[in-house]
């Protein structure tokens, strides 16, 4: 698992309308580095001229450096058009350095009305960053992002492109050259696209993507890593821009060791959904500093950012042998089945809550009946897997309107999810109500000493939730927060928080905390899973999300320490995901779904509902989920 951060000074370049040729937009940017300091070559584009074309806003390629922290000074113009295959702008360079040079490929356009035909690529050569000692024309078809492997591969110049680019489906291509004059060659290139099929790699996921080369490879010792652009949904108009990750052989870049399953970014900050296109994502160039890998993107058409990622991590992620499969299933799941003898849980048992106290871990599940009623049941188990000891009754049934059936038999109902949190000498429980028209967040307490002596005295429920809304998957911070209760809840798909003066204060307002990711695991809806967990990183919030295709899965968030408020960081990859038959199949499909989870020792034991069927757990070492953090 990985978390992706932002740039906390994004975005680092900036459109200026004092310079004119870069007055409009300032975008995919290419980072080098030159007598010690980092330069950012990147694409940018002057408002309208119209003398010379009117309509056409031009692009040329600018360079600065960056002269502390987020701060690019001394933009000056590098490579501007000046052939006629490049007349009417110069686009999106990639700069490597090789054999004492630096060669920046960029898109030379050559029309206007700009057509596919006029889309190629071209390359200038630099001895210093300073001047241009060469300028050419490379590919005679229709090809964007050509970038240089920092160095040759079994004696051979290396390049990997996009060719189609504008004709899709588009294909990310290498090409090899034994010696580097052939780049220049006509011949070459017409004979490499001939085999274009042959001479090209496969990313795309379903036929409705779009691909295209991001940033100049970087060696690693387990192959080249390339960040590339991967679109969803190309051909609509509903396109989800995301940056991904390939792993290529060492020796041949035309074998694929393994990938990312998920992107690593997909628009979500502001300067991200706006801008001169909307809602774009598109990555240029990476680097590698100390241990952490710098993803330098394009925002909107608009800005410079980058992000960056523990490179570690990333390639753990993306190997086929050490993909990161972070908790392991219990050997003798599910722990927890429905009982038919039973007429309270004679349907399904399942989205289980936990409690570590008095070296016991106290597992309350939601438990449904044939008459789709949910009430909640109790177990308990000393060592976290193998269970000591099952009730034979409910623990918790509905005793408010809103949880009592309003749409007749059959119709559902109940006490859903529970979660269950222990502050001072009190245990909060937190479920969702149900009335079968619409949802509530409901909230009960009980005493230590009652509840170890299974002295079922609940405390009348309140609903938190007001009339107006729907509202579920909900827990209280295990601690106060200057005097105040902290609450976690979902309203619209995302997680949401609040501060309560009391335990049972109804919610009168709410702030989004996160929210679904388009184009990624979480991409229809979230929820918290368990209460959080304090660590010395910060507050671990493991939440589940929903993809498009309705599978749940869970991943993590970490919060700050001394202000829950604040998100550190969200891990990219799911830590947990529907794969046995139990979690794949039973009343609602592909679901796993935790509402508890404990840390004994150093260990985290997760429980969780398999398929709206059964209780499961899965165990995780704490430091390995912290690790993807860092």
């Amino acid at each position: 698992m990985f978390t992706v951060r932002r740039d906390s000074t994004n975005p680092l370049i900036v459109p200026d309308n004092e310079q004119t040729w870069r007055s409009l937009a300032t975008f995919n940017a290419s980072p080098v580095k030159y007598n010690n300091k980092l330069y950012c070559l990147y694409r940018a584009i002057s408002k309208e001229d119209w003398f010379f074309q009117p309509g056409l806003n031009l692009s040329e390629i600018g360079i600065c450096y960056e002269e502390s922290l987020g701060n690019f000074v001394n933009h000056e113009k590098f490579i501007s058009p000046e052939e006629e295959w490049e007349k009417y702008g110069c686009e999106d360079p990639r700069t490597t350095f090789l054999d004492g040079k630096y060669y920046t490929f960029y898109t030379a356009i050559s029309n206007y009305p700009i057509t596919a035909e006029g889309i190629k690529v071209a390359l200038a050569e630099s001895d210093d960053l300073k001047t241009i000692s060469k300028k050419s024309l490379i590919t005679p078809f229709n090809a964007k992002a050509m970038a240089l492997f920092p160095e040759k591969i079994n004696g051979k110049y290396t390049v990997i492109l996009t060719a189609n680019t504008d004709l899709p489906p588009a294909k990310i291509g290498i090409a090899q050259f034994e010696d580097w004059n052939e780049i220049y060659s006509q011949d070459f290139w017409n004979k490499w696209y001939f085999d274009l099929e042959k001479n090209s790699i496969n990313l795309n996921r379903d036929h409705t993507d779009h691909v295209e080369v991001g940033a100049v490879p970087i060696k690693t010792k387990y192959g080249w890593l390339l960040i590339y652009s991967h679109i969803q949904k190309y051909f609509t108009s509903d396109k989800i821009f995301g940056i991904e990750a390939v792993l290529l052989d060492l020796n041949d870049p035309t074998k694929l060791i393994g990938r990312t399953d998920f992107p690593i970014l997909t628009p979500e900050a502001s300067y991200e959904h706006y801008g001169m296109i909307p809602n774009i994502i598109f990555p240029s160039g990476a680097i590698v500093e100390d241990e952490d890998l710098i993803i330098y993107y394009g925002a909107s058409d608009t800005t410079v950012c980058r992000a960056s990622v523990n490179l570690e991590n990333l390639l753990k992620s993306i190997r086929p042998e050490t993909k990161l499969k972070t908790f392991t299933r219990a050997e003798h799941n599910p722990i927890l089945s429905l009982k038919k003898d039973s007429k309270w849980e004679d349907r399904s048992v399942f989205n289980p809550a936990a409690l570590f106290l008095d070296n016991k871990i106290h597992i309350l599940y939601r438990a449904q009946n044939l008459e789709n009623t949910s009430s909640i049941g109790y177990a308990n188990t000393s060592n976290g897997i193998d269970l000591d000891f099952r009730l034979d009754h409910p623990i918790y049934i509905p005793r408010a309107d809103e949880e009592s059936k309003q749409t007749g038999p059959g119709g559902f109902s109940g006490c859903e999810d529970p979660r269950v949190t222990l502050i001072d000498d009190q245990i909060y429980l937190l479920y969702t109500a149900y009335n079968g028209l619409r949802t509530f967040v409901a909230i009960s307490s009980i005493s230590v000493d009652d509840f170890l002596n299974q002295n079922w005295k609940w405390e009348e429920p309140t609903m938190l939730t007001p009339d107006n809304i729907d509202d579920k998957n909900s827990c209280l911070l295990p601690e106060k927060i200057d005097g105040k209760f902290l609450i976690f809840h979902r309203i619209n798909g995302v997680v949401c928080i609040d501060f309560l003066n009391y335990w049972n204060e109804a919610i009168d307002h709410s702030y989004e905390l996160f929210g679904y990711r388009r184009g990624m695991w979480d991409s229809a809806k979230v929820g918290i899973s368990a209460p959080p967990i304090k660590t010395k990183a910060g507050w671990l919030l493991l939440y589940h999300g929903v993809s498009d295709k309705s599978v749940y899965r869970m991943g993590a968030a970490l919060l700050d320490l001394e202000d829950p408020t604040i998100l550190l960081g969200r891990s990219n990859y799911p830590l947990f995901e529907p794969q046995t038959d139990y979690e794949l199949i039973g009343d609602v499909n592909n679901v796993i779904f935790p509402c508890g989870a404990v840390l004994k020792d150093d260990t985290i034991f997760l429980y969780y509902g398999g398929a709206d069927k059964v209780v499961g757990v899965a165990t995780a070492k704490l430091d390995d989920i912290l690790e993807s953090f860092k």
